[in-house]
């Protein structure tokens, strides 16, 4: 009995320390180290894919080799029914809702242009005529975030860190470097093709362009990616797409048929028609080279002081909107991103240290098959006649009101009313809404039309009007918002499009890596407004000033 005690004694005794250490430790952990406050990466990387839907990750995943897409989902967390939770799903909105956490409605970015009903034109995104181009005598360079209404997580970064941080913000197209640099950013730079074929910004950030930029321009990088486009790997082994010559693609000029290899004289002419890159995947090699070399360039993440940079490859969605989600343009073009990719992220192992930054990677909009080609398998899609709908329009018009003008402009479906006519004719803006979205509802195409009456007058929590009313902002959106049937687009035959509330354009990638980030998945829904704050909460500063997306919980470790 007295051996059976002294057992008893010592297993309690031992079960009193170890927890006693165990608490020692933890008290340790919260004086002295600061993962429990904040985590803190040397540099977090942001990359936006321009059009990229998510089963591109599925459908490819067998051809991606194991340092490019497959390093982020086998070693990052994976958020699998990820989406954009407003409309018109562009590239201006999209990129502006990943760095605010907040939508349209909020943030004020309605779409790529815009009828601006305060001065009665149209406006462009990310267009500023009060700034310069600098690094072109064109007009390419007169951008700035002007009409984004809040701050960003880079804005919130640089601020936190009294201004200390550096942002640096890259892409193929303006607006995809301007929206998410935010405000605050050192520089946002974008490529300037026709016959130039360099690397500008706006006055907005600097004066002049710094000299490893003017170099990189004079390096001859551009050039030497107008070349011939064959595929990476056999053809024959590019069995998740379509067949190679098919009637539902584009043509660059001068081609017969949308086929292996292109090749044609604008594709090599050396002296001109630098745009013709970003419709290829060479696009993005030179988006990589340029933003690695702003990665050594500017230092950025070799210091304590958390820096950012945000890179879009947008090339993904020129040949998108060419030759369509199912072509082997498009599977061509995302193994070669999964090897730029890979270039990168060594880069960066590199230059700021494995396990020392921290990376997401989503997408500004998804993208819809090929009416034409969903049609000929025998599934519900097609084609907006707009010529005709615009006659049906203007008569209905004319009977009803006695007048056309009571419309001012049709944009990025929405119809925007004249209400000084309203007002005089004598009639109740609200009943006119519901009058013309009912004419609307009539036409081939439409599935759906919805006022700004409701918009404001109700608070929807799902479904199609819940994601119209993320995107409605009260002082820019139109009086009448139409939504056309799935499967139904307003476009050219060929090629695929985007822009609608339907889950086509909504479901997009959204994967994280790298230091503060738990490996994992999950199938619960996530929205795009979601990753401002959750990359707000890894780095302990403040939410960006209009957020209503939530942090990722499961994301963090």
């Amino acid at each position: 009995m007295k051996i059976r005690s002294y057992f008893v004694v010592a297993f309690v005794l031992g079960l009193f320390f170890l927890s006693a250490n165990v608490v020692a430790q933890n008290r340790g952990k919260s004086t002295t180290g600061e993962d429990i406050i904040r985590t803190k990466p040397k540099l977090v990387v942001g990359i936006v894919v321009d059009q990229m839907r998510y089963d591109y990750l599925t459908r490819f995943y067998d051809h991606y080799g194991k340092d490019g897409f497959k390093r982020l989902v086998e070693q990052g967390f994976n958020c699998k029914n990820n989406h954009y939770n407003y409309a018109p799903t562009s590239t201006g909105p999209g990129h502006t809702s990943v760095y605010t956490g907040t939508t349209p409605s909020v943030h004020g970015v309605i779409g790529n242009n815009w009828y601006d009903k305060e001065i009665e034109q149209d406006v462009y995104c990310a267009g500023d005529e009060t700034y310069s181009s600098i690094g072109t005598a064109s007009n390419a360079g007169k951008m700035s975030p002007h009409r984004m209404t809040v701050t960003t997580v880079t804005d919130e970064l640089r601020l936190h860190n009294q201004l200390r941080s550096k942002t640096i913000a890259i892409a193929l197209k303006d607006r995809g470097a301007v929206l998410p640099g935010g405000h605050t950013a050192n520089a946002a730079y974008w490529f300037h093709g026709e016959d130039e074929g360099k690397w500008i910004t706006s006055s907005y950030y600097m004066d002049v362009l710094p000299k490893w930029v003017q170099d990189f321009n004079a390096s001859g990088k551009a050039r030497s990616y107008k070349k011939a486009w064959n595929t990476l790997k056999d053809i024959k082994e590019y069995k998740e797409s379509g067949t190679d010559n098919n009637a539902y693609e584009g043509l660059f000029n001068g081609e017969k048929a949308p086929t292996f290899p292109h090749s044609t004289t604008s594709l090599l002419h050396k002296d001109k028609d630098f745009d013709i890159i970003k419709a290829t995947p060479f696009g993005n090699s030179l988006t990589t080279d340029f933003a690695i070399e702003a990665l050594k360039q500017e230092a950025l993440g070799q210091d304590d002081i958390t820096d950012f940079l945000a890179v879009s490859y947008s090339s993904t969605d020129y040949v998108g909107h060419k030759y369509g989600v199912n072509s082997k343009e498009v599977q061509d073009t995302y193994l070669r991103l999964d090897e730029d990719l890979a270039r990168l992220f060594k880069a960066l192992d590199k230059t700021v240290g494995e396990g020392e930054y921290t990376l997401f990677l989503s997408a500004d909009h998804a993208a819809i098959e090929v009416p034409a080609y969903l049609r000929d398998q025998k599934i519900p899609s097609g084609y907006v006649d707009n010529a005709t709908n615009s006659k049906k329009l203007a008569e209905f018009l004319r009977y009803t009101y006695g007048t056309e003008d009571i419309v001012k402009n049709y944009s990025n479906y929405q119809l925007f009313l004249d209400h000084k006519i309203i007002k005089n004719l004598d009639l109740n803006l609200a009943e006119v809404q519901a009058e013309i979205a009912q004419e609307f509802l009539s036409y081939d195409a439409v599935d759906r039309v919805y006022t700004a009456d409701q918009m404001w007058n109700n608070e929807y929590t799902h479904g199609i009007p819940y994601i119209l009313q993320n995107g409605y902002n009260q002082k820019r959106s139109g009086d009448i918002l139409v939504v056309l049937k799935p499967g139904f687009i307003s476009y050219s035959e060929t090629g695929s499009t985007h822009g609608s509330p339907q889950i086509y354009d909504t479901h997009t990638p959204l994967l994280f890596y790298g230091k503060g980030i738990k490996p994992g998945a999950t199938f619960e829904r996530t929205e795009i407004p979601d990753i401002a704050p959750t990359i707000s909460a890894l780095l302990g500063i403040s939410f960006p000033n209009g957020t209503t997306g939530k942090p990722i919980i499961q994301v963090l470790e």
